[in-house]
């Protein structure tokens, strides 16, 4: 079960679910994947819902991975991920959301 205190988000792929986490590792793999100008440029994509599908796929990749995940985007594109695309966008911008939040006081 995720833990979203760490950032963790819970994502199920073929009916199993995985705990998905942006580390700084997995944010490093996200921004040379994606050839991205910036996080935070990306982030705003998805707050303004203007991300594509490959960015939800780079994400949920990055993210997987991040949670000791041992796949690839060719076992996330073969993948049926819990909830559809409407489902994978949403723990994408979970992942997102969680990797940039400051700690509550």
């Amino acid at each position: 079960m995720a833990n979203p205190w760490t950032g963790e988000v819970e994502i199920w792929l073929d009916g199993r679910c995985h705990s998905g986490k942006l580390t700084l590792g997995a944010l490093a793999e996200l921004e040379a994947g994606l050839g991205a100008d910036s996080l935070i440029s990306l982030a705003e994509r998805f707050e303004r819902r203007s991300f594509s599908a490959r960015d939800v796929l780079a994400v949920l990749v990055a993210g997987l991975r991040g949670g000791g995940w041992q796949g690839s985007a060719e076992d996330l594109r073969h993948a049926d991920v819990g909830g559809g695309p409407l489902g994978a966008a949403r723990a994408a911008a979970e992942l997102l959301a969680r990797a940039f939040a400051l700690p509550e006081d």
